[in-house]
């Protein structure tokens, strides 16, 4: 499968000041970049920031970023399913995880997340694809945000929906370990039939283990 990137970008007047939403970019133009030091959800940020640049140089690699002026205060991350996770054994080529979404305090609460989303399916190319997310609550910062769960589970969804992600079911285990995570998926316009139902295979595993 050819992966198309075609880069789009949006100015985002916040109350903090303004940002340019942009990409997929390159590696290069990542690196060029400073990286906010605020940006720890995953790794300490000069690692992040360098597997980010790793990300970009993947055929399939997508990374949009929120930036101030040279610096980035926000990113969504698109590559294939890790390799030990069930999305991976379809061996599925237009099957692609929206693997991280990262904002600073400093810019959350001005749809900046949303903006990534809305960015990131201005590309034509995205409706070859099936787009998921799966959405952990020990990945969320409750402590940060003060939320419970439940609340930070609403903004989650409504934020992915802005992606045009929707919930799906799946008796994946690990999503099944707790009410509040889940799996939330894209279908692109031009997604074939064969690979929805394969989709929908790898949804539910185990269905016939019991």
């Amino acid at each position: 499968m050819e992966h198309k990137k075609t880069y789009n970008a949006k100015q985002l007047k916040t109350p903090q000041g303004s940002l340019i939403i942009e990409g997929p970019i390159s590696a290069e133009q990542l690196a060029s970049y400073e990286f906010h030091e605020h940006l720890v959800a995953f790794r300490p940020p000069e690692q992040q920031h360098k597997a980010l640049i790793g990300i970009a140089e993947l055929p399939e690699g997508r990374i949009i970023i929120a930036r101030n002026q040279q610096t980035i205060v926000g990113y969504v991350t698109y590559l294939y399913p890790d390799p030990l996770e069930r999305w991976s054994e379809g061996k599925m080529d237009n099957l692609i995880e929206l693997g991280a979404i990262e904002v600073i305090p400093q810019f959350r609460g001005c749809s900046v997340g949303k903006s990534l989303l809305i960015v990131s399916m201005m590309d034509d190319a995205m409706e070859d694809y099936i787009t998921i997310t799966t959405e952990y609550y020990w990945h969320w910062d409750l402590k940060g945000t003060k939320l419970n769960v439940w609340d930070y589970r609403k903004v989650m969804e409504k934020m992915m929906n802005a992606g045009g992600l929707e919930w799906y079911a799946t008796d994946d285990p690990e999503i099944c370990s707790h009410p509040a995570n889940c799996l939330m998926a894209r279908m692109g316009k031009r997604v074939d039939v064969e690979s929805i139902q394969k989709f929908d295979r790898l949804r539910f595993m185990n269905r016939f283990m019991y």
